[in-house]
């Protein structure tokens, strides 16, 4: 079974076109450069979108 949908697929390609042509921009408003950032946009997207997108991982870290 497949883990992402079509229309997160979409997102994230759209995505990483954007970055590569230089106009992805972080909620910040800087412009994008890394590869998993883009991802992690499309991802975002997807989810508010209602794609399907398996939830987000929960930091592991322990507080002291």
């Amino acid at each position: 079974m497949a883990r992402y949908g079509k229309k997160a697929q979409r997102k994230v390609k759209r995505a990483m076109h954007e970055r590569k042509a230089g106009k992805l921009r972080s909620g910040s408003g800087k412009r994008v450069k890394s590869r998993k950032q883009a991802i992690a946009i499309g991802l975002s997207e997807a989810r508010r979108s209602g794609a399907k997108v398996p939830r987000k991982r929960k930091s592991s870290r322990k507080k002291k």
